[in-house]
């Protein structure tokens, strides 16, 4: 059970997280559609795991990983996120840093109950 401060900077992280990836992020990440599902606060409130759902679209932009014009796929778009975990969390401890004492170290999960759903309702059609 979680306590209600463990509530609170979940609500928090998760807000400020789908900021980040919606306007700071764009050229890492390109045009993908990132939503975060879920913040789950360990109880000593040092580390964050985060549920994301990801929708890639159109091309990856240049990096050493990929060249230009890769399409973007969710794979390529969980990696570029693991690799720029250290730069996602230095944005949360500017944006969040006035609210939280510690900004705890972020884990980042694939949320993939969406998958699930569809492949629920397409086995109950057939």
């Amino acid at each position: 059970m979680d306590s209600t401060r463990q509530n609170k900077i979940s609500r928090l992280i998760q807000h400020d997280l789908g900021d980040i990836f919606l306007m700071q992020m764009k050229p890492v990440l390109g045009n993908s559609l990132i939503t975060v599902t879920k913040v789950r606060v360990t109880s000593d409130l040092s580390i964050a795991r985060v549920y994301i759902s990801i929708y890639p679209v159109g091309t990856m932009p240049e990096t050493a990983d990929t060249p230009a014009g890769t399409k973007a796929t969710t794979q390529l778009v969980i990696n570029a996120i693991l690799t720029h975990a250290v730069d996602i969390r230095r944005r949360l401890a500017l944006v969040a840093g006035k609210q939280l004492r510690i900004i705890p170290n972020l884990d980042f999960f694939l949320d993939d109950s969406l998958d699930y759903i569809e492949n629920i309702d397409r086995l109950l059609k057939e």
